[in-house]
């Protein structure tokens, strides 16, 4: 299967803003610090990792959102952090996001049918009746109905105004969607169903999704392969059964003792892993591996030397110099 989108090396530091505090700082957040991940076309990549790792920045910057300081970003073959803004226009149609908060990323001051309609309005796409035909076929296929057409965000609950912003996400033929969190505020029982609903579109519509979530249970289901990150790097990446079944990395093997068992017997025996200390900042993270701060298993050369992403298994990367299970 060919690649549809691949990130190469990508950097973003962001300099820290002026003031009484911040001044006192100095340097720069570092990110995203050097990511490379790549995803087959129909398939769907799972990215985790703790809040403020660089999950969304790295989302935004390979859609061109944010520029990054350097790298390559490689979409059906071209590098696009180097094409002028016109020809970039034309590739936004093949690349769009759902975002995390249903109600914040919906105008309020536009009906539904606006919303679902807005990208094609933008990109010039059929004159006013065939857009709104197309916007009512959206809306039936998310699963609302084509009397919702006319109706505002607010009159709806949390998974149907997440339904819209799928809809509007399809409205252009997309190639990818980047899924932003987009259950994470939703009911579980509403996030089943919009992980379903995900799915479907995926097969009948052949789309590639990269999947951005706090939850596990939630990447393991609707996943392919999962990439972990943690403080702008990527440490682990393994198709979703092996990186499940195996983790080679301390942070995945950590992350993967919280998550809850099933079973009660096996839960009470499972021995959780609490991390110590807190997440360094990323204005100045560790030298060497950025988890050896909290890793139980570190040694000099941890502290020393970065390690690389490379194979610890067929398939299977982790950056880590004692990787679990070997």
């Amino acid at each position: 299967m060919a690649m549809l989108i691949e990130a190469r090396d990508i950097v973003k530091h962001f300099p820290v803003g002026k003031g009484l505090i911040l001044s006192r700082l100095g340097g720069t957040v570092k990110a995203v610090d050097g990511v490379s991940l790549q995803v087959e076309e129909g398939k769907t990549l799972g990215l985790v990792g703790e809040s403020g790792c660089g999950k969304s920045t790295l989302a935004r910057l390979m859609l061109r959102l944010i520029k990054a300081d350097s790298g390559e970003v490689i979409f059906e073959d071209r590098d696009i952090l180097k094409l002028p803004n016109k020809d970039m226009q034309a590739v936004r149609r093949s690349m769009q996001i759902i975002f995390q908060d249903p109600y914040a990323s919906l105008n309020p001051r536009m009906s539904v049918g606006a919303i679902v309609m807005e990208p094609m309005v933008i990109h010039g796409e059929g004159d006013k009746e065939s857009r709104r035909n197309r916007a009512i076929e959206l809306i039936s296929l998310v699963g609302l109905q084509p009397e919702h057409f006319a109706r505002y965000p607010h009159e709806f609950s949390g998974g149907q105004r997440q339904r819209i912003g799928v809809a509007r996400a399809l409205a252009l033929n997309p190639r990818l969607i980047i899924c932003d969190e987009p259950v994470s505020a939703l009911d579980v029982s509403i996030q089943a169903q919009i992980l379903n609903l995900l799915k479907e579109l995926q097969e009948d519509f052949n789309l590639t999704y990269i999947f951005i979530a706090h939850d596990l249970s939630v990447v393991r289901h609707i996943s392919d392969e999962v990439a972990v990150m943690y403080l702008g790097k990527i440490v682990e990446r393994a198709e979703h059964d092996l990186l499940y079944s195996s983790p080679k990395h301390p942070y995945t093997v950590a992350l993967m003792s919280a998550v809850p068992l099933p079973d009660p017997e096996k839960e009470r025996e499972r021995k959780r892993i609490i991390l110590e200390g807190d997440v360094p900042s990323p204005i100045d993270p560790p030298s060497g591996c950025r988890f050896h701060t909290r890793c139980w298993k570190k040694r000099d050369i941890c502290a020393e030397q970065e390690p690389p992403l490379e194979d610890k298994a067929p398939g299977h990367l982790a950056a880590c110099f004692f990787p679990e299970n070997l």
